[in-house]
């Protein structure tokens, strides 16, 4: 039989005080949840006494923006390649050519003027006859095309209220946009009408998307579907923080991955369709890398970051702030940069004549460099050649490569040499050269001009020696004719 000792009277005293502490230690751990109920009693929960205690809701936020989002309707006339028989015989009857029809979509978006401009992706418009557009509240209006920025994968376009005001959504700041931010999808998925959906900002400065040339994407979870292009991505206070672009998805639905256009961008494209008619992109004149693991390891930085530069064009912005080869750029603006494209987009949110400060690693110092960004030289719309004779190019349409023109057509500004533009059919040149290919070399002698061009084929040798670049691939051969 086990018998138990009476307790002592220290004993007893202790445990008294023991049990003491620990309830003193259970009020102040569940104190801040009923702390507002201590007039009431200890253990009374608070009745909420209206009706925001009771709910949280977006409703008055999604009042304010959502009449400024819109739908954006185009008609497309496709040629078809077959025509049934009741077509045939009837198409003429319903206004249609035979093997024609009319294409309609729809897509979203975003009022950022009163004056009636409309900035919306470019997908939603691309390649429509006729471009509508209708306000929440149901008023319709034909839309003019302003600007189409291929680079941006942005539209702006304007419609004519008649002197009406029209609702418009400022810009949100998105250099402070942080993962975790709520923000709301503002737009018309499937035609189903306009609809909002909700989310977080899931991550910024996706570079490596591949949707656009400048590419620098937010990326939400906020539900967004086809349709949804061209919409309103906004914060909670009622700003625009991107305008939806694109999903990531195998079936064709949301999977919570979703991408927007950052606003600086937006207004960049915007300012610059309702002022000048055209965006000129500014640039730093320079190429660069990413920093892998090893190279930042070699640099002494505890983590890759920055872009270090591989090349420097001669009397551009970089190299008149004295940038060279080697140097590593940390920031921009305070912004930390990780790749080219990241580097790129943040210096085409300005304009040409403004500076930017560069935070550039030299030979394990940091130091600021100050940079003017200006236009990249060169014409955007250069004289186009087509070239006639006895010689292998005959036929072709040729430029001469600038690094404006080659930014224009979305190609390395840092490429020189003459462009072929275009091969007429039956010409000659088709056996020789494609669109796109640049003429490098005849006979040993490089081309730079198209005075070089003309010296180099003025020579009736009946062969030549000729290399192109196709593609960044370097073809070389012999044409006899």
């Amino acid at each position: 039989m086990i018998y138990f000792e009476p307790m002592t009277k220290h004993v007893s005293k202790f445990l008294v005080a023991v049990v003491v502490v620990l309830i003193a230690l259970v009020l102040v751990l569940v104190s801040p949840f009923y702390g507002s109920a201590s007039a009431q009693g200890f253990w009374e929960k608070v009745v909420p006494e209206n009706q925001a205690q009771v709910e949280l809701s977006y409703a008055p936020l999604v009042r304010e923006v959502s009449p400024a989002v819109v739908n954006v309707y185009t008609k497309k006339t496709v040629q078809r390649r077959t025509t049934s028989m009741q077509e045939f015989l009837y198409g003429r009857r319903f206004g249609a050519p035979n093997g024609q029809s009319v294409q309609n979509s729809l897509g979203s978006g975003v009022i950022v003027g009163e004056d009636g401009v409309i900035v919306t992706y470019i997908l939603v418009i691309d390649g429509a006859d006729e471009v509508s557009v209708v306000l929440a509240d149901r008023r319709e209006y034909p839309a003019e095309l302003i600007l189409a920025d291929e680079r941006t994968d942005l539209a702006v376009l304007r419609i004519d209220t008649e002197g009406a005001p029209l609702p418009k959504l400022g810009y949100a700041s998105t250099i402070g946009v942080e993962v975790g931010d709520l923000v709301l999808a503002v737009g018309n998925p499937f035609g189903v009408g306009q609809t909002v959906t909700t989310g977080i900002i899931s991550a910024t400065a996706r570079t490596d998307v591949g949707v656009s040339d400048y590419a620098f994407f937010l990326q939400t979870d906020a539900a967004v579907n086809p349709g949804n292009s061209g919409g309103a991505l906004v914060n909670t206070r009622g700003e625009l923080v991107g305008i939806n672009t694109a999903i990531f998805s195998r079936s064709g639905g949301s999977n919570g991955i979703g991408f927007a256009i950052p606003s600086e961008m937006v207004k960049r494209v915007v300012d610059a369709a309702v002022n000048e008619g055209t965006i000129v992109r500014p640039w730093l004149g320079l190429k660069g890398q990413s920093v892998s693991f090893d190279i930042a390891k070699a640099q002494g930085l505890e983590r890759p970051v920055g872009v270090i530069i591989t090349e420097v064009y001669d009397d551009g912005p970089a190299d008149r702030s004295d940038l060279r080869r080697g140097d590593l750029i940390l920031s921009i603006d305070d912004r930390e940069v990780f790749d080219e494209r990241g580097l790129k987009f943040l210096a085409a949110t300005k304009s040409p004549g403004e500076d930017v400060t560069l935070n550039v690693l030299r030979g394990g110092t940091e130091q600021t460099v100050t940079a003017r960004l200006a236009p990249p030289p060169g014409m955007s719309e250069a004289e186009v050649t087509l070239l006639e004779g006895r010689h292998p190019f005959t036929g072709a349409e040729v430029a001469e490569l600038s690094p404006r023109l080659a930014e224009e057509l979305g190609r390395d500004p840092f490429d020189s040499g003459v462009l072929v533009t275009r091969v007429m059919r039956r010409a000659y040149a088709r056996r020789i050269v494609r669109s796109g290919d640049i003429i490098q070399s005849i006979d040993g002698q490089p081309i730079q001009t198209l005075d070089d061009l003309d010296a180099a084929l003025d020579r009736d040798s009946g062969r030549w020696e000729i290399e192109i670049d196709r593609n960044g691939r370097s073809i070389s051969g012999f044409v006899t004719l």
